[in-house]
């Protein structure tokens, strides 16, 4: 697994690059989105918007019972995570989205409220993510489901806007790696 890889910025037509206005850090389930927001916030004041805060009640019930969502599970839940990013990018307020954005679909529909979204991509091997999630104390995912996360990655890898990160690294590595990606991409 790669350390850093970056995916190029989208040209416009005049040849200029577009800048990032807000940053989605995805991955599957135990892959350190929400610790890595929380440092790069830290970092440079950004906005954190924690994706597992918005999943509605009948969401978190599935998962706690071990049983994967759906497309349709979801759809309302990316939907209110899209107008958080809408909102907050309108503000001005350098929004950071958690999500696990696990399909190039959910992630095509966090690019319509933000066309300008930054993915940061934390790989980690299933192994890893079963052994972390297996030992995460009070989250509603259990480790039953980190497999059914594998089956349904599409990973970003072909994406605009895009940095592969290996999650294996220390937090404020990968922190301080997305900050500087961010910061060069900014309009």
């Amino acid at each position: 697994m790669a350390s850093i890889s970056e995916d190029s910025a989208i040209s416009k037509q005049d040849g200029s690059h577009s800048g990032i206005d807000a940053l989605l850090i995805m991955g599957v389930s135990g892959c350190g989105k929400s610790s890595v927001s929380r440092a790069l916030c830290l970092r440079d004041g950004a906005f954190a918007i924690e994706g597992d805060a918005f999943h509605p009640p009948a969401n978190i019930a599935r998962m706690r019972a071990g049983i994967p969502l759906t497309d349709a599970d979801r759809a309302g839940w990316l939907d209110t995570l899209a107008d958080q990013l809408r909102q907050a990018a309108a503000a001005g307020l350098k929004p950071v989205l958690t999500c696990s954005a696990l399909k190039r679909s959910y992630r095509d529909r966090l690019r319509l409220a933000v066309p300008a979204l930054g993915v940061v991509f934390l790989e980690l091997s299933r192994e890893a993510a079963a052994e972390r999630v297996t030992h995460r104390p009070g989250h509603f995912m259990p480790a039953s489901l980190v497999d059914s996360q594998f089956a349904t990655l599409e990973p970003p890898l072909d994406e605009p806007l895009t940095l592969r990160l290996d999650a294996t690294r220390p937090v404020d590595e990968l922190a301080e790696a997305a900050d500087l990606w961010w910061r060069r991409h900014s309009r």
